[in-house]
C-alpha cells in the first residue's frame, strides 16, 4: 500500500492545474434530474447570483437550467461589461465558478441543475450565490501544493530503504500433494484466569466463512491453573490438501462446571452474559477465543510454533462454541491476555503452499477429462420456475440441500440468465473438498477441458485475451476465474464482501465490480466498505487497494476514509490494519495533510473543553458554566485551533470564526457542545455544529446513511419526499460531530411554546400549524404543508422500515420552511423503549391528528389531501420493499460494528419482517395499510407519551 501510494503521489506531478481542481475539490453531482424541478423554476428558468472577486457589484440573472458552468462564466462577464463597459478583453475560460462561503467549484461539462448545491438550492426556493474566481488565484494553490508534494518526493527518495539480497530458490510442494489428515499439537496455555476449582478444555475449528469444514475437536480437560502443559495433538477430520486457501483456525477456552453452587465460582467468567453449553449435567462458560488463519499472506501453510494471545469478549452468537467472524489478529495487550501455544505440522523437506492458479486451471481441466457428468445441464420450465423463486429471496435465507444442487445443476442458466444468483451459487459450494474448488470454474461455465486450458492461457492480467499465460505473480488471477461470469451491478456485488465470501478471488471479483461506482455512489456506501475490511486477514488485498486508490484520487471521499478509519483506530483488533491504511492514504496526500492535522487538532481542543465542562458542570450553576466556557473559547490557542478549519462533516464548508456568545453547552448528561461560526462571506447564514463526547454515534451514522439512501432510492423512482437527512460523524473513541439544522424547532418546544401548561401542550393539534403560519403566508404557507406533507410521509416510511425507536416530541422537528425530520436514532430494528416490561410506544410508526390537521390544512373534511399523503406513503414503502436486498445487505456488512443493537443476524430480521420479504407485493401492501391504520388508530397512546415527556422536560428546565 506504501508503494500504492508513493505512485499516486508521483502522478500528481504531472497533472494539469484543472485535473488537480477535480481531484481536490471534486463537484458534488446528482445522478439524474428530477421531473418535479420545473414547477420549483421560474418560467423554466433558474434565477443565479454572481460577484466577482475584490468587486461589491452582485449580478443577478436568469440562465438555463441545462446550462454548463463556462456558458454562465460568459454572461456573467457581459452582464459586467454592460453596466461597467468595456474594459480589458477577457475569457470565460480564465474564471471559475465558486460557491458563496464554500470551498466548492462549479465547473465541467454537467448542466447546472445536476450540481448537487443548485439542486438544493431549487429544491429550498434559495438563491443560488456564486464568485467568479479568477484560474491565477487557483493555479496559485495549484503551485504551492506542487512544491509540498516534490518535496514529499525527494525526502521518499533520500529514505529509501536498501534493497533486499536476492532470493534462493526454494523448492516447494502444493498442499494438494499432502493426503494426511490436518492436525496441530496444542501445547499450552497461560494466564487461563480461571480457578483451580474448576477444569478447562479448548475447541478446535477450521471454518471457510461461516461454513464448519469438518467436526470440531475438543481437548481434554486439565485443572484450572493459571497455566498448564497439554501436549495434544488435535488431528481434524480433513486432508491437508482439502484445506481451502482462506481456510481458518478458530479456538476457545471453556471452564467446565459440574454445577454452579455460588456467584463466587463463576465471577470471573461472566457466566450469565455469554452462550454455554450444557452437557452431561456439566456447564461450559466460554473464557477465551482467538482465530488464525492456516495459510499466511504468501499462500503458504503455517508450520512450526505459534503463540495466540486471545481475547475475552465474546459475541452474541457463537459457531459451534467457537468464533470464526471474529479477528485474525492476536490480542495486542499480551500482559494479561489468555496465551494459547501451539504447533503446526512441519515439513523438513520444503515448505508446502497453496497450488497457483495455473495449477487449479490444471486439476479443473484434468477432472473435466475424467467426469463428463459434470458439464452443467438446462433445466426446463418447471426447474427455473423453482430457480428464480430460491434466487428471489433475501440474502440471509437459508438454502436447503436440494436447492444448493439446483443451483450447482443449472448453473449455466443462472450464468446466462440470473447473474445475480452468484452469492447463492457460491453458497453452493462445498469448499471443503479440492476437486470442488477446482472445479468452481466449471461451475460457472460448460467448458470443455480443453477450453479451460485455452482460457487459463489467453486471460491476461485484467481477464483480456493477450495476456500470456497466468502464473502466481499476476493480478488477474480472478479475472480468468470469473470471466466467463458478467459483472454484477456495484449494489448486488456488494454482498460478496460479507464474511460469507472469504475466498481471495470472489472478493477481487467483487472490488472490480465496484469499479464502476462514480464517487458519489461510492460515498453513499463507504461506511459498510470500511467495516468489512475487518473480514478482510491480510493487510495488502484487494479492498484496502481500492479504497486507497479512489480516496488519492478524490480528496471528498480521502476525508471521510480518513475519520471512518480514525474513529476506530482505538480498537486493538484493528488498530494495525486500520493504522496502514491511514499512513498510506497520509503519504499519498500531501496536501491534505495540513487540513486533516488541523482539524484532528480543533476535535482536541473541544474534547478537553468538553471534559472541563464537565468537571464544572456539578460545581457551577448553568450561567457560570456557559461564562466559563465562553472565557476558554477566547484563549488564543483555542481561537486559533477552531478558526478557519474545512469541517469535518463537509469538506466544502468553512467554519471561518466562532461566534462565541452563541455557543453552549447542552444539558444531556454528556454535555454536548453546541457551537456557532460566523461565516466571513456575504450573504450566508452562520454555521452550527454539535460536539458530542461521551456518545457513540455510529449508529447515528448508520440510520442517517439508511434515509440518505431511501431519499436516493425515491427520487431514482420519481418522488421526492424532502427528506433531511443532517450530517453526522464518528471521529474518534465516543466522539463526534453533528450538524445543526437551522430554523428548526422540536415538536416540543414548538407545543410548549403555544401553551401555558405543560401537560395540555401536547394536545393542541393546532400548535405545529400555528407556528408554520407565524413563518409561512399566502404560496408560502401552502409550499410549507406541501413540504410537510411529503417529509412526514417520507420519516412514517422510513421509521416503520427501520423500526426506530424512542420518538418523543424532541426527537421530531420541524423547518419554518414545513420540512419534518427525525433525530436522535439510539433504538432502531425495532427495539423501542419500554417500562417495567410494559411497552412505552405501541405504534408502528408516528402519525399523530396534529400531523394529520397539517396535512388536511386545518380543514377537518379534507380528504383529498389526507388521502393523497397516504398513497406517497404507500408508494414510498413499494418502492423500498423493491431494493429490500440491498438494505438487508447493508445491514449485515456493519454486522462487524459492533453497534449495541446489531450484533447478529437475528437483528436484521425486523427489516425483513417490516418489508414484508417473502410476501407477494399486494400481501406486503395489505401489512403496510394495516400498519398505517394502527398508527393512526393508536395515536393517542403517542400523544399521552408526548405528554409525559413534555412535563419532565418543563419540570427540568
Amino acid at each position: 500500500m506504501r508503494k500504492l501510494s508513493e505512485e499516486k503521489i508521483q502522478s500528481l506531478v504531472g497533472l494539469s492545474w484543472m485535473d488537480w481542481l477535480k481531484q481536490t475539490y471534486p463537484p458534488e453531482h446528482e445522478p439524474s434530474i428530477l421531473e418535479n424541478l420545473e414547477d420549483k423554476l421560474y418560467g423554466g428558468k433558474l434565477i443565479v447570483a454572481i460577484h466577482f472577486e475584490n468587486c461589491q457589484d452582485v449580478f443577478s440573472f436568469q440562465v438555463s437550467p441545462n446550462m454548463n458552468p463556462i456558458k454562465v462564466n460568459e454572461l456573467a462577464i457581459q452582464k459586467r461589461l454592460t453596466i461597467h463597459g468595456k474594459e480589458d478583453e477577457v475569457s470565460p475560460c480564465d474564471y471559475v465558478l465558486q460557491v458563496s462561503g464554500r470551498v466548492e467549484y462549479v465547473f465541467g461539462d454537467h448542466p447546472l441543475i445536476q450540481f448537487q448545491y443548485i439542486r438544493n438550492c431549487v429544491m429550498n426556493r434559495t438563491l443560488p450565490h456564486f464568485i467568479l474566481v479568477e484560474c491565477c488565484k487557483i493555479k496559485k494553490m495549484y503551485e504551492q501544493e506542487m512544491i509540498a508534494i516534490e518535496a514529499a518526493i525527494n525526502r521518499n527518495s533520500s529514505n529509501l530503504p536498501l534493497p533486499l539480497p536476492p532470493k534462493k530458490t526454494r523448492i516447494i510442494s502444493h498442499v494438494w500433494e499432502n493426503n494426511n489428515p490436518f492436525q496441530i499439537i496444542l501445547v499450552k496455555g497461560s494466564k487461563l484466569n480461571t480457578e483451580e476449582t474448576v477444569k478447562v478444555h479448548v475447541r478446535a475449528g477450521l471454518f471457510h466463512g461461516t461454513e464448519l469444514l469438518c467436526k470440531t475437536i475438543v481437548s481434554s480437560e486439565i485443572s484450572g491453573k493459571n497455566d498448564h502443559i497439554w501436549n495434544e495433538p488435535l488431528e481434524f477430520d480433513i486432508n491437508t490438501c482439502d484445506l481451502p486457501r482462506m481456510a481458518r483456525l478458530c479456538l476457545a477456552v471453556y471452564a467446565v462446571l459440574d454445577k454452579v453452587k455460588t456467584k463466587k465460582s463463576t465471577k470471573t467468567m461472566n457466566a450469565s452474559k455469554y452462550q454455554t453449553i450444557r452437557k452431561s449435567g456439566k456447564v461450559h462458560y466460554p473464557v477465551a477465543w482467538v482465530n488464525t488463519m492456516v495459510f499466511d499472506f504468501k499462500g503458504q501453510l503455517r508450520s512450526g510454533d505459534i503463540v495466540l494471545h486471545s481475547w475475552s469478549s465474546f459475541p452474541d452468537e457463537l459457531e459451534e462454541m467457537l468464533n470464526p467472524m471474529g479477528t485474525v489478529q492476536t490480542n495486542p495487550y499480551t500482559e494479561n491476555a489468555t496465551a494459547l501455544y501451539i504447533k503446526f505440522p512441519e515439513n523438513k523437506k520444503q515448505p508446502y503452499y497453496y497450488p497457483p492458479f495455473d495449477k487449479i486451471i490444471e486439476k479443473a481441466a484434468e477432472i473435466a477429462s475424467s467426469d463428463s457428468a459434470n458439464v452443467s445441464s438446462r433445466g426446463g420450465k418447471k426447474f427455473l420456475v423453482e430457480l428464480k423463486e430460491i434466487l428471489d429471496r433475501d440474502p440471509l435465507s437459508q438454502l436447503c440441500e436440494n436447492e444448493m444442487d439446483l443451483i450447482w445443476t443449472l448453473r449455466q442458466d443462472c450464468r446466462e440468465n440470473f447473474p445475480q444468483s452468484l452469492p447463492k451459487l457460491l453458497l453452493s459450494i462445498k469448499w471443503n473438498k479440492l476437486e470442488d474448488v477446482a472445479q468452481t470454474l466449471r461451475k460457472w461455465s460448460p467448458l470443455t477441458p480443453l477450453s479451460i486450458m485455452r482460457t487459463a492461457g489467453s486471460l491476461g492480467p485484467w481477464g483480456r485475451q493477450g495476456g500470456g499465460p497466468i502464473n502466481e505473480k499476476k493480478w488477474g488471477k480472478l479475472q480468468a476465474l470469473l470471466q466467463i461470469w458478467p459483472k454484477l451491478p456495484p449494489r448486488e456485488a456488494l454482498e460478496l464482501l460479507d464474511f460469507n465470501y472469504p475466498d481471495q478471488y470472489v472478493r477481487e471479483y467483487a472490488v472490480e465490480c465496484l469499479q464502476q461506482m462514480s464517487d458519489e455512489e461510492l460515498s453513499q456506501y463507504l461506511l459498510q466498505l470500511v467495516q468489512v475490511l475487518k473480514y478482510e486477514p491480510f493487510l495488502d488485498c484487494a479492498l484496502s487497494r481500492f479504497l486507497l486508490e479512489r480516496a488519492l484520487g478524490n480528496r471528498r471521499i480521502g476525508q471521510f476514509l480518513f475519520w471512518h478509519l480514525r474513529s476506530e483506530v482505538h480498537i486493538p483488533a484493528v488498530c494495525i490494519q486500520f493504522g496502514v491504511i491511514l499512513e498510506a492514504y497520509c503519504r499519498g496526500s500531501v496536501g491534505h495533510m495540513k487540513v486533516l492535522s488541523k482539524q484532528v487538532e480543533a476535535l482536541n481542543k473541544l474534547k478537553t473543553l468538553n471534559s472541563l465542562i464537565k468537571l464544572n458542570a456539578m460545581k457551577l450553576n448553568r450561567a457560570k458554566g456557559k461564562e466559563a466556557m465562553h472565557t476558554c473559547l477566547k484563549q488564543n490557542a483555542y481561537r486559533e485551533a477552531l478558526s478557519d478549519l474545512q469541517s469535518p462533516l463537509n469538506p466544502c464548508v468553512i467554519l471561518s470564526e466562532l461566534y462565541v456568545e452563541k455557543c453552549k453547552y447542552m444539558d444531556s448528561k454528556m454535555k454536548p457542545l453546541w457551537l456557532v461560526y460566523n461565516n466571513k462571506v456575504f450573504g450566508e447564514d452562520s454555521v452550527g455544529v454539535i460536539f458530542k463526547n461521551g456518545d457513540d454515534l455510529r449508529q447515528d451514522m448508520l440510520t442517517l446513511q439508511m434515509l440518505r439512501l431511501m431519499d436516493l432510492l425515491w427520487k431514482e423512482a420519481g418522488l421526492d419526499l424532502r427528506m433531511l437527512p443532517y450530517g453526522c460523524l464518528a471521529t474518534g473513541d465516543r466522539s463526534g460531530l453533528i450538524e445543526v439544522v437551522s430554523t428548526s424547532e422540536t415538536i416540543a418546544d414548538i407545543q410548549l411554546n403555544s401553551s401555558n401548561v405543560a401537560a395540555t401542550a401536547a394536545f393542541n393539534k393546532d400548535a405545529l400549524l400555528n407556528w408554520l403560519k407565524e413563518y409561512n403566508s399566502g404560496d408560502d404557507l401552502d409550499r410549507a404543508i406541501e413540504e410537510f406533507t411529503l417529509s412526514c410521509a417520507g420519516y412514517c416510511v422510513a421509521s416503520y422500515v427501520l423500526g426506530i425507536g424512542d420518538r418523543h416530541s424532541d426527537n421530531i422537528m420541524v423547518k419554518k420552511n414545513g420540512q419534518l425530520f427525525h433525530i436522535d436514532f439510539g433504538h432502531i430494528l425495532g427495539n423501542f423503549k419500554s417500562k417495567f416490561g410494559i411497552k412505552r410506544e405501541r405504534v408502528p410508526f408516528i402519525l399523530t391528528y396534529d400531523f394529520i390537521h397539517v396535512i388536511q390544512q386545518g380543514k377537518t373534511g379534507n380528504t383529498e389531501k389526507f388521502g393523497r399523503f397516504r398513497q406517497c406513503c404507500e408508494d414510498a414503502y413499494l418502492i423500498l420493499r423493491r431494493h429490500g436486498n440491498l438494505f438487508i445487505t447493508l445491514f449485515a456488512l456493519m454486522l462487524t460494528a459492533g453497534l449495541p443493537e446489531l450484533t447478529s443476524v437475528k437483528d436484521i430480521q425486523y427489516l425483513k419482517d417490516s418489508l414484508a420479504l417473502g410476501k407477494s407485493e399486494e400481501e406486503a401492501l395489505k401489512q403496510f395499510k394495516q400498519k398505517f391504520d394502527e398508527a393512526l388508530r393508536e395515536s393517542w397512546t403517542t400523544k399521552v407519551n408526548w405528554m409525559a415527556h413534555t412535563v419532565r422536560k418543563d419540570y427540568r428546565s
